[in-house]
């Protein structure tokens, strides 16, 4: 009997559909049709994509169930998106948000 691979994929026997382009601070990445931002940007091995509003600090992903706030990214110019749960969608443009963002859409 052959065993299904190891992997989150092979485990659920999931095929999933192509990937689809969004940017990040104007570098082309993709994601994975229904993949959150946080899990797009980690694949791409970025891990910060916030800073704090005193000192800057880098900040990401850290509790991935949007109680914290730390994730929070400029999406299509609205502020203070939780990159956790916002799913990507084709074409997104998403920026690094620095300390309480700005809403650009005006």
């Amino acid at each position: 009997m052959a065993r299904a691979p190891r992997d989150p994929l092979g485990l659920v026997r999931a095929e999933p559909r192509e990937p689809y382009p969004f940017t990040f601070d104007g570098r082309e990445l993709t994601a994975l049709p229904g993949q959150s931002l946080a899990a797009a940007l980690w694949a791409a091995g970025i891990l910060s994509w916030r800073t704090t509003r005193r000192g800057g600090a880098p900040r990401g992903a850290f509790c991935g169930i949007g109680t914290c706030h730390d994730c929070l990214a400029t999406v299509n110019g609205r502020p203070n998106q939780r990159a956790c749960l916002v799913p990507v969608r084709p074409g997104d443009t998403v920026t690094t948000q620095e300390g309480s963002g700005r809403d650009t859409l005006r």
